[in-house]
């Protein structure tokens, strides 16, 4: 959880956001394929014998660091800016993604 701040500190400062709403086809996107890489990165290092909290803690960071990522190409000059509403998506689906992985097991 160290990379957050840190993500908070680089993106403050972006000069090109998105006028965005809460809502719509794309926070669904957003949801569904971060909740998809947190319980594939959780599956990941289960298979590779990691330790239940380490396999987790990596799932969630994969799935949001995908969701930073993408956001660091949309508020590029062309791209449609930086969305924090984007990226609250992206947390919780990660969120659910963790959570579901370890419910079904």
């Amino acid at each position: 959880m160290r990379l957050l701040p840190l993500i908070l500190l680089c993106c403050s400062g972006c000069s090109h956001m998105a006028q965005d709403s809460w809502t719509g086809k794309d926070k669904a996107e957003h949801f569904f394929s971060s909740a998809f890489f947190s319980a594939a990165g959780t599956a990941y290092g289960e298979r590779q014998n990691w330790h239940e909290s380490h396999s987790g803690g990596f799932g969630l960071l994969f799935s949001i660091s995908l969701g930073a990522g993408k956001e660091f190409y949309d508020s590029r000059e062309a791209g449609s800016g930086w969305s924090w509403k984007d990226f609250s998506w992206d947390i919780a689906g990660a969120a659910t993604g963790y959570t579901l992985w370890n419910t079904a097991r």
